[in-house]
């Protein structure tokens, strides 16, 4: 079985991957496919688990690839807190591409915490819509992490260091400065 962790970004996937490295019988990769295209984009092996919020982008293609098949988690944090720590990146990655490609340069009057919610709502839309005949999936918060870490591991049947995997969410990785 794949496991799938969609998510916006800046809402603790990186820390998630890392708690996740403490299961033995998956392997728990970020972003591993994101500079692949074409079949390789989607083309995880057996027992991975993935979080990569570029994936929101491919969801008609992992459908195709996985539907039902898959255990897909939505990774969310406060909204605020996350347009927040996106705004901090408005000048590269995913909100630059967002804002120019996607928007065509947006409003010029759009603060980077308009335009970084304006993507969070775009990309929380398509996975809930994408989610919405699913059977494997669970909603999975930041601020409840341990908890919702502990559900998860029972869903996937995960094996391994359950005790290490939870002190990873006492780690802040891949912060915004």
């Amino acid at each position: 079985m794949n496991v799938f962790i969609l998510n916006t970004g800046r809402c603790g996937s990186t820390t998630f991957i890392k708690a996740c490295q403490h299961i033995s019988n998956f392997t728990a990769l970020h972003e591993s496919r994101a500079t692949s295209i074409g079949e390789d984009r989607l083309n995880y092996p057996n027992n991975h688990i993935e979080a990569d919020n570029r994936i929101s982008w491919f969801l008609g293609r992992l459908d195709q690839q996985y539907g039902d098949s898959a255990f897909y988690v939505h990774l969310s944090r406060n909204i605020q807190e996350t347009s927040k720590s996106f705004a901090r990146r408005d000048g590269y990655g995913i909100m630059k591409a967002y804002k120019e490609g996607i928007l065509l340069g947006g409003e010029e009057s759009a603060s980077s915490e308009d335009i970084a919610r304006d993507y969070i709502e775009t990309v929380e839309g398509n996975i809930k819509h994408f989610l919405k005949d699913k059977s494997n999936t669970m909603e999975f918060h930041l601020d409840s992490a341990k908890d919702d870490f502990r559900e998860f591991w029972t869903h996937i049947g995960a094996t391994g260091d359950l005790q290490r995997a939870l002190s990873e969410w006492d780690v802040n990785y891949n912060a915004s400065t």
